[in-house]
């Protein structure tokens, strides 16, 4: 992904080009960084899993990873990507019907991504953007998070506990306005993977969405583009 960006670069510029312009479709296992510091008009579909680092550096680019036709086990019980994903991305997507490592959007800055599960340390130090959680997250989650927001989908019993409340506040999602972007989310994501999940979730939304969290970190919670009521908070 690094090298087409750079010829997309040299020849338009970052961000000249719509979405998904130029598109490939890879098949098997990427190696580390697929699609690092990928720019607008690149698209990436991936049928397998890719390593670490997927995203890094992401710039406006879309990465899409889904498992092979012929796996047969839910995405959600399948590690899909592994660990440091989105480090430092500044802009574009990021969908994956599977779990992602540890240290999932580390260092994110304005990225979007919905994954169906992750490791350790996720949304670590993240700045903007956003991150849609379909599934269990691992201990220390928004650990220095200071910008953006994330909703989590997880019936884990010690769920707040996972979570570090230093600079975020934990909230139900009542607002309309959050509940309509959430599910046009979660819409695009099972349109991009056929995620089981996200299609089980919008089937039910009205009864789902009252499972979601909406993590978001004191900071910004006035500046975001809906608003975050201070009665709707639970953690």
């Amino acid at each position: 992904g690094t090298k087409i960006s750079s010829f997309i670069t040299i020849k338009y510029g970052m961000h000249k080009l719509p979405e998904g312009h130029v598109s490939l479709k890879l098949r098997g296992s990427a190696g580390n960084s697929l699609g690092a510091f990928a720019v607008q008009g690149l698209k990436i579909n991936v049928f397998g899993d890719s390593n670490d680092y997927v995203g890094k550096g992401l710039s406006g680019g879309t990465i899409v990873v889904q498992p092979r036709n012929s796996f047969n086990k839910p995405s959600h019980e399948n590690v899909i990507i592994g660990n440091v994903t989105l480090y430092g991305a500044t802009s574009g997507k990021l969908y994956a019907a599977g779990q992602a490592g540890d240290r999932f959007c580390v260092r994110n800055s304005g990225a979007d991504a919905i994954v169906e599960g992750c490791g350790y340390n996720g949304c670590e130090y993240m700045t903007g953007g956003s991150a849609i959680i379909l599934g269990d997250i691992g201990d220390n989650f928004g650990a220095g998070m200071t910008g953006g927001y994330a909703f989590v989908y997880s019936k884990q019993k010690n769920l707040f506990n996972l979570v570090n409340k230093e600079s975020v506040g934990l909230y139900s999602v009542l607002d309309n306005n959050w509940q309509k972007h959430l599910l046009d989310q979660l819409k695009i994501f099972h349109k991009e993977t056929g995620s089981v999940k996200a299609l089980n979730i919008i089937e039910n939304f009205q009864s789902e969405v009252l499972k979601f969290i909406h993590i978001v970190p004191d900071e910004v919670k006035s500046k975001l583009l809906f608003s975050v009521e201070s009665k709707d908070k639970i953690a």
